[in-house]
């Protein structure tokens, strides 16, 4: 597989995780550096509801290694509010406060509402050329299935801007599985978020997926030949616990995890 693949959670600040994953004790502040020993992305939730400031950024980058990556969603104001729309000076502040992380920023996701629908392809088709894609990676993630055509995947292949692979209920999981044989940019996202949010216990794991896992594996490594780099993210709602979904899939994808147990003041901080 030519591609380098990253693999972690959609967010890290999750109580139920500490025993499980976290060693107890760990506090809130560290979870983030505790976690970068066992990943090297992570999906960055709360920049969907509002641009992070400039401290707060230099502090993400500060408390992990060198060649993490985080991926970071632009703000819903952006998305949801102003439906892409009117976005520019927004969008440029956003990518300021991205550049912050300098090399530890991976790629950018524009997570649309599940009611932004095709028939505001003018907005998606105005806003892409704003996107500084020749220096930061971004994916769109449609939620609807009306979106998945091949005129939009070329409007997307002609902006460099990624289509995201999403196990979720808006779009069939053997649609998206197909797509990853045609990607649209050289850097590929993929997100695990579950059927619904019945789940409310990150603890352990209490659904199986391994068929999903196993599929999503399959494709991965045919994606691999086709791209530059994957991200990945599991959501704790898809199986109940996503770092060890992540796991999984590191197994699956000959990846060595890193196991819980390993992640004790006995490992050396960078």
């Amino acid at each position: 597989m030519a591609a380098t693949i990253r693999l972690g959670t959609q967010g890290w600040n999750y109580d139920g995780w500490v025993g499980p994953f976290f060693p107890t004790g760990t506090r809130t502040t560290e979870f983030l550096s505790v976690y970068s020993r066992a990943f090297e992305t992570v999906e960055v939730d709360s920049t969907f509801y509002a641009i992070p400031s400039v401290r707060t950024v230099r502090g993400w980058a500060n408390r992990v290694p060198a060649g993490f990556k985080f991926a970071l969603k632009l703000p819903q104001e952006i998305t949801h509010d102003n439906r892409l729309r009117d976005s520019g000076d927004l969008t440029a502040l956003f990518v300021d406060r991205a550049r912050e992380l300098d090399d530890k920023l991976g790629v950018v996701l524009i997570q649309l509402g599940p009611d932004f629908a095709p028939s505001e392809l003018p907005a998606l088709a105005a806003y892409l050329p704003s996107l500084p894609t020749k220096e930061i990676p971004f994916c769109v993630e449609f939620r609807q299935r009306g979106w998945i055509n091949e005129g939009v995947l070329a409007l997307l292949r002609e902006y460099r801007v990624g289509l995201t692979l999403t196990d979720a209920r808006w779009i069939p999981r053997k649609q998206m599985l197909a797509l990853a044989e045609s990607p649209t940019s050289p850097v590929a996202y993929l997100r695990w978020m579950g059927p619904n949010r019945d789940l409310t216990d990150y603890s352990h794991i209490q659904v199986d997926r391994t068929r999903e896992l196993n599929a999503w594996a399959t494709a991965i490594r045919g994606l691999a030949d086709r791209v530059d780099e994957i991200y990945g993210f599991v959501n704790n709602h898809f199986a109940g616990h996503s770092p060890e979904s992540v796991r999984q899939l590191q197994r699956l994808l000959g990846q060595v995890p890193v196991l819980p147990e390993q992640l004790g003041e006995q490992m050396t901080l960078f």
